[in-house]
């Protein structure tokens, strides 16, 4: 899968997935450097089914994608350099260089044009403002 810039008229149009009683929960590692936005997050996607686990900016992704095993990373830092080197990093790690990875960017052309010129696979991009519904749709579309 190709890096992809997700609008939110795109995220809007991919396929709800709703959560089925019985359908095993998705593990997601999310890294916010604003605790405020990473708690009403983390809220949004535990009411859409995942299990999410929460940490603020740290250069130790890898022990904690180690200790969690999520099936997917979210990355919303107010500097997008701070999310382009959490991206470098798992994707440097062999372990989990093919993770999904959905980042949150209120730069999102630079965040973009960065992902092209790394060829990054297996990543969406999503633009500020968001909801937790387009980020859900956005792990839901990576997880399939």
């Amino acid at each position: 899968m190709r890096c992809s810039l997700c609008c939110p008229a795109q995220l809007n149009s991919m396929a709800t997935e709703e959560t089925i009683p019985g359908a095993r929960v998705r593990r997601v590692l999310l890294i916010d450097d604003t605790p405020e936005i990473a708690e009403l997050l983390t809220f949004a996607l535990r009411d859409r089914g995942f299990e999410v686990f929460a940490s603020g900016y740290t250069v130790s992704v890898n022990e904690l994608v180690a200790e969690h095993h999520p099936e997917a990373l979210v990355f919303d830092c107010s500097v997008f350099n701070m999310s382009e080197s959490l991206f470098d990093s798992v994707r440097d790690d062999p372990n989990h260089a093919n993770l999904p990875i959905v980042i949150i960017s209120d730069t999102p052309e630079i965040a973009d044009e960065s992902l092209r010129s790394r060829d990054a696979q297996n990543v969406l991009l999503i633009p500020k403002p968001f909801t937790g519904a387009q980020v859900a749709r956005a792990l839901s579309e990576l997880l399939k």
